[in-house]
């Protein structure tokens, strides 16, 4: 299956490549997105062009493909799912819920001089970061492409309701299935309370799983993908 990868905030498609190999090993065609905005060079980019970029990969994929969104991201991933809810086989979400219609994507950080850059580690204590040991967070900081504001500031426009009849898994790394659910169930997840099949998948690891434990989150993807 042809498995589209979305990482999240400051993040370009190259923050994928362990998580691709294990995949191209187990029999799929992973493709890593870098997203305008965040590893292309375009200062510029708004919410709608990164939106663009994923339904172009949608549009290319051979037959329906998985579409992955890590944190922010998974954002995007559902609305891959709103504007292709006929091509999108399975949605899979990694440490984040879909924002509800009408709300900012990720205006989350100080935006200063039109982008958000990454906020250093200290927002991120405890379980997110705990298993990013010095090296991988100097990295990640090192790499880290600030997001443009109109990205961040963009509003989520969902707008077709056969998006609930995509099969989502939410992948539950710093937090566990159980609290997953019960902030569904407690109606702070709207998007996902609407859907009409929602998998969860453990994985014990912190906010970044790509990074600290890509083989073991291959195989959960993997899993996600032959169940469709």
């Amino acid at each position: 299956m042809d498995i589209l990868l979305i990482g999240g905030l400051w993040l370009d498609g190259s923050v994928w490549d362990g998580v691709a190999s294990s995949l191209e090993s187990l029999g799929h065609r992973p493709v890593p997105l870098t997203l305008p905005g965040q590893g292309d060079g375009a200062a510029s980019a708004t919410l709608d062009d990164q939106v663009a970029a994923v339904l172009a990969a949608v549009d290319a994929a051979s037959g329906g493909p998985m579409v992955v969104g890590h944190s922010a991201a998974c954002t995007l991933a559902w609305l891959a799912a709103d504007r292709r809810p006929e091509r999108v086989a399975k949605v899979a979400l990694i440490g984040g819920v879909p924002t509800p219609d009408g709300q900012p994507y990720a205006d989350f950080f100080e935006v200063r001089d039109g982008a958000m850059a990454f906020p250093g580690w200290e927002p991120f204590q405890g379980p997110d970061a705990a298993d990013l040991d010095e090296e991988a967070r100097r990295a990640v900081a090192a790499s880290a492409v600030p997001v443009p504001e109109a990205v961040a500031r963009g509003v989520v426009r969902l707008t077709d309701e056969r998006r609930f009849d995509v099969p989502v898994v939410l992948v539950c790394p710093e937090f566990t299935p159980a609290q997953a659910r019960e902030w569904i169930e407690a109606g702070d997840v709207p998007e996902l309370a609407a859907a009409g099949q929602v998998d969860f998948a453990d994985i014990g690891s912190g906010h970044w799983p790509m990074i600290t434990r890509p083989a073991e989150l291959a195989r959960i993807l993997d899993a996600a993908a032959r169940a469709v």
